[in-house]
């Protein structure tokens, strides 16, 4: 074989957000260096008796300067913010003669810009190594060659080469052997996974082991990854109820500044106490700490699997008290298990099931995947089928080797077979079985029982629910009640609604809305609708239909619950931490301009105080990390 090169698209959305942050971080550093360096240098022409005003006033101008620039773009926008404080103080201090104290209020203000910088950054840093991990090219297989494509030119079905080291571009499943795959990019999970044949991968995951052959399951702008990198854009641009919020807090906080800094001025007739109150507004918390931690809360969630789309769905996630929970495919594992296998006529049991999964491969149908999966863990050697015919809904026949095998339910086989009667073996099969008649060269061979089993994790994550805050659950499904109830028993759920149709969930919605905010869990294309109308939607993305993903304000990206109870555990520690960060850091600042006010905190010392409630402020804020 040969492979052919082609040249692939550069990454320009990471590489432009790479170079906005690297020209910020740039500019505060250089303000930063100006603002300590017209320190040092007046500090030490004060120490030999020399005038050292010049010096601190052509290190606060290029600050003032940037800073004004940045509040004209803010006010164009429609943004009013203490910005404006800072403006003024460094402003007041250069006219009353206080170079000094607008040198550190430069240098603090500079500092504390270089500082939130540093701490979104890295309280991001979970969110754009999904943006590094993004596969650019593809290698495809074509005409008999290799061929090194752009994977947006990757299709439905197209076969390709996944080399040891490769991200997978698009979601696929394995086309034969097996493939060992690093989820942690998607999952959190550091122990990486096997993955057999038929089995599906998801793109976004690293190959550590052999190359394999992957069967593109979807083009690569619908696949799981670009959905990924989509909602993590979408929620590194949002900006929180809280944050938006802290915003009008911020023009009233503005209003209290300078009336607090008018009045020490008018009453005690003293400029320097005026300007020592702006000093101490100057940065103010209530603009570093909610941004930093709701950020912060995000990451924590793409960390442990769940995308939360942005800060006001964290912040409403933080506030849910009733979950209103799917059941195929959430609670359950969406794909029927084999719990039984009855032959008859001669037939062994693994006869049985390996005809049915040798058959089935030439199938599409969800049980298709079950068979050959239990099949091959069994270690039954499986035959290609030939000369297939299927009728959707029904059954499918062909031949296995020398073998015509017919596959289905227990009136089509019923009709191509003798030997006994299907729906007879299967009479004492539980509620929600589902039974396979498997006949062989017109002889009934026997009946395969599955069930659709609940998720291994789907007790202690509801569990985890209650104690977490969650205070009732309900189990809404649209199958038949009786099986409803037989899966909300075992897991001990408040209440169990059956037969629902999509319009039902979302009245079902309406109606636990009146006792509180309400979470809904689907994975289905009818689970959209009550997914959008509920406080917050959570699909189960990693095998969910991409409508319930897209009407969703959370999306899990591994096929379990576990990451929805660390994500709300995580949205109600994010938003205590922003509360405390903004209280405390107001409650220090004004406690400091009352202070400063009656005289007793001088410019310079003001602006040291604010500079370490600052820090302890972003500090604070980047526990929601942990």
């Amino acid at each position: 074989m040969k492979v052919e090169m082609r040249e692939a698209g550069p990454a320009t959305a990471p590489q432009g957000m790479r170079l906005s942050s690297l020209w910020r971080e740039r500019l505060d550093l250089t303000l930063v260096a100006i603002a300590l360096s017209g320190l040092v240098i007046g500090g030490i022409l004060w120490w030999n008796g020399a005038e050292a005003r010049w010096a601190w006033t052509l290190a606060t101008l290029p600050v003032l300067a940037a800073l004004l620039l940045q509040i004209a773009g803010s006010l164009r926008r429609g943004d009013v913010g203490l910005d404006i404080v800072a403006a003024l103080s460094m402003s007041a201090a250069l006219l009353f003669g206080e170079a000094l104290a607008g040198n550190v209020v430069a240098l603090m203000y500079a500092g504390g810009q270089l500082l939130e910088a540093y701490a979104q950054g890295r309280a991001r840093r979970e969110m754009s190594a999904l943006l590094g991990r993004v596969a650019f090219t593809a290698i495809r297989y074509r005409d008999g060659a290799l061929e090194e494509v752009p994977t947006a030119e990757v299709r439905q079905g197209d076969r390709l080469l996944i080399r040891t080291g490769d991200v997978l571009p698009v979601d696929g499943h394995v086309a034969e052997g097996a493939a060992v795959l690093d989820l942690s990019a998607l999952t959190g999970e550091s122990l990486p996974q096997t993955f057999e044949r038929g089995m599906d991968a998801l793109s976004g995951a690293t190959l550590v082991g052999a190359p394999f052959d992957l069967i593109a399951s979807r083009p690569a702008a619908e696949s799981t990854y670009a959905g990924i990198i989509r909602l993590v854009e979408q929620a590194q641009a949002s900006k929180a109820p809280m944050a938006r919020l802290a915003d009008r807090y911020a023009i009233g906080f503005l209003v209290l500044t300078l009336a607090i800094a008018g009045a020490a001025w008018l009453f005690r007739g003293d400029p320097i106490r005026a300007l020592a109150v702006l000093v101490v507004a100057t940065p103010c918390p209530l603009i570093l700490a909610v941004p930093v931690a709701i950020i912060s809360g995000i990451s924590k969630s793409a960390r442990s699997g769940a995308l939360v789309k942005d800060g006001g769905v964290l912040e409403a996630l933080a506030r849910i008290r009733i979950a209103v929970l799917d059941k195929t495919g959430t609670v359950t594992q969406g794909r029927p298990t084999i719990i039984a296998i009855r032959a008859v006529n001669g037939f062994s049991q693994d006869e049985v099931l390996a005809l049915a999964a040798s058959l089935d491969q030439a199938s599409a149908h969800v049980v298709a995947t079950s068979l050959i999966k239990a099949a091959t863990e069994a270690g039954l050697a499986l035959h290609p089928p030939t000369e297939i015919s299927e009728t959707p809904g029904k059954g499918i026949e062909g031949k296995v080797g020398e073998r015509r095998v017919a596959l289905g339910g227990g009136g089509y086989v019923g009709r191509r077979s003798s030997g006994g009667d299907a729906d007879t073996l299967a009479a004492d099969a539980p509620p929600g079985t589902l039974m396979v008649a498997v006949a062989a060269d017109g002889m009934l061979a026997g009946v395969i029982l599955l069930q659709d089993q609940l998720r291994d994790d789907a007790k202690a994550t509801l569990a985890t629910l209650r104690q977490v805050g969650i205070e009732r659950i309900v189990l809404a499904s649209g199958d038949v009640g009786e099986i409803a109830r037989a899966v909300g028993t075992s897991l001990g759920v408040d209440a169990v609604l059956g037969d629902l149709t999509p319009e039902g969930k979302v009245a079902v919605i309406r109606e636990e809305e009146r006792a509180g905010p309400v979470m809904m869990v689907g994975d289905g294309v009818n689970d959209a609708p009550a997914l959008a109308a509920a406080s917050v939607g959570v699909a189960m993305g990693a095998r969910g239909a991409a409508a319930s993903s897209e009407a969703a304000g959370v999306v899990l990206l591994v096929d379990a619950l576990e990451p929805l109870a660390k994500a709300i555990a995580s949205a109600r520690r994010t938003r205590i931490i922003a509360l405390q960060s903004v209280f405390a850091g107001l409650g220090l600042s004004v406690l400091g301009m009352i202070v400063a006010a009656f005289g007793h905190l001088p410019p310079v010392q003001g602006a040291l105080f604010q500079e370490a409630i600052d820090i302890v402020v972003i500090l604070n804020a980047l526990r929601a990390l942990r």
